[in-house]
């Protein structure tokens, strides 16, 4: 199977929806093992990761269908625990197929270290910094053997002056193209090695050698367009492109808006193991890199008077490293993706943040946030209501065609039934 777009997989059993996994994606059944667990991993896996532990917590793990993105299909792993999202990505991903899917594009994966020095003549030792640059690219990717022979690592040495109530400070910055890694411990090796040369050059005092997580050297960018029809009509169109013009102009709603984006972007960094901090915090910075906080996206008609939405943001992600390497779950989510590069997950993540933003105004400018969301929301209210799992679905079909999704209305059909 390679056909993303599987009618009503939502109405699968489990097993069913594993069983089409298993074939898309060519799982081993270890890996249908895997995703038949709970959670992935041991405590004493856990007591590895982190400093205290205590327990683990477990995230729904979903899949979101009909996703064509350069002219594959993928079946799309998403880890979250608020309802609609998985679904409406879909829904908003099925539209796109109409007219090709999701054209996207990223850039190099470029890591950007930062060395911060204090107490010199800035203008006078970045001419001496830049004039031993191959120096210290030589140094710093005598850190790292395997980028070296990939023919990556350090590239660019560049230099640049802040003022601050401490004085003016240099700071020195290396472009290291990571590969497939998303990069932060590569880079802040190499950071630490280069930076008593560079006190040795300029005379001045080393304070920090990190990595910048405003990843701005590795943007992934792309567009789809949504036909109008599919989309309920060019009243729905309009009032997307003026939902759109809101955000784009307020900040109040555009930390709301983008904040839509970042569900569909972040469950599927998730669910692939990604440093989800970073990517939240680039992409914030980046809305607000022309001096005021707007959109990551952009609407507008094409000539046909269907919706075209783009997208553009930094995207620091990774297929190897980390928590990736040890994590079964998020092993098996990339092997449920096929992906063969950091570059390709950054287009999958793009795609699914534009797609997500799609729907959401989608709803907002027609029936309103919050029937859909509810109406998936009610399996959790029923739960929340001390419905036993056999009743669910009569509480469920209840409250829906009433209308009145509440914990007090579902323990009231409860004590009916």
């Amino acid at each position: 199977m390679t056909d993303s777009s599987i009618s009503k997989f939502h109405e699968k059993t489990r097993d069913e929806k594993i069983k089409t996994l298993e074939s898309f994606s060519n799982l081993s059944k270890e890996e249908v093992e895997i995703l038949k667990g709970n959670g992935g991993i041991t405590f004493d896996q856990a007591n590895t990761m982190v400093e205290n532990a205590v327990g683990i917590v477990s995230f729904p793990l979903g899949i979101a269908t009909n996703f064509k993105i350069n002219g594959n299909d993928y079946l799309v792993p998403m880890v979250i625990e608020e309802p609609s999202v998985i679904a409406a990505a879909s829904k908003a991903a099925k539209i796109a197929r109409k007219h090709g899917g999701f054209t996207m594009e990223a850039d190099e994966s470029y890591s950007i270290g930062q060395i911060q020095i204090v107490d010199v003549d800035v203008k006078s030792v970045t001419r001496k910094i830049l004039a031993k640059s191959d120096d210290i690219i030589t140094l710093a990717n005598s850190k790292s053997n395997t980028l070296s022979k990939m023919g990556k690592g350090a590239k660019q040495v560049l230099c640049k002056e802040i003022s601050t109530r401490s004085g003016p400070m240099l700071v020195v910055e290396i472009l290291i193209d990571v590969g497939d890694a998303m990069g932060a411990n590569v880079t802040n090796t190499m950071c630490e090695a280069v930076a008593p040369m560079i006190e040795e050059i300029t005379g001045g005092r080393a304070v920090l050698k990190i990595l910048s997580n405003y990843s701005t050297r590795r943007l992934v960018r792309g567009r789809a367009t949504f036909d109008k029809e599919e989309l309920g009509g060019s009243n729905v169109v309009d009032n997307i492109i003026l939902a759109y013009e809101f955000a784009a102009n307020d900040p109040y709603r555009a930390v709301t808006h983008n904040k839509g984006i970042m569900n569909g972007i972040i469950a599927v960094a998730n669910s692939t193991g990604q440093d989800t901090r970073a990517i939240e915090a680039a992409a914030h910075a980046y809305a607000s890199k022309d001096g005021h906080y707007t959109s990551l996206t952009k609407w507008k008609k094409d000539r046909d008077g269907n919706l075209v939405g783009e997208i553009e943001m930094p995207m620091s992600v990774g297929i190897v490293g980390g928590i990736i390497n040890i994590h079964p779950v998020m092993k098996t989510c990339l092997k449920i993706l096929g992906v063969k590069s950091a570059r390709e997950l950054s287009c999958i993540i793009g795609a699914a943040g534009l797609a997500q933003n799609l729907s959401a105004m989608r709803a907002l400018a027609s029936e309103g946030i919050q029937k859909g969301h509810m109406k998936l929301h009610a399996k959790n209210i029923a739960a929340s209501a001390g419905v036993p799992p056999e009743k669910i679905a009569q509480v469920i079909a209840q409250m829906t065609k009433e209308g009145n999704i509440s914990v007090t209305r579902a323990r009231e059909i409860l004590e009916n039934l």
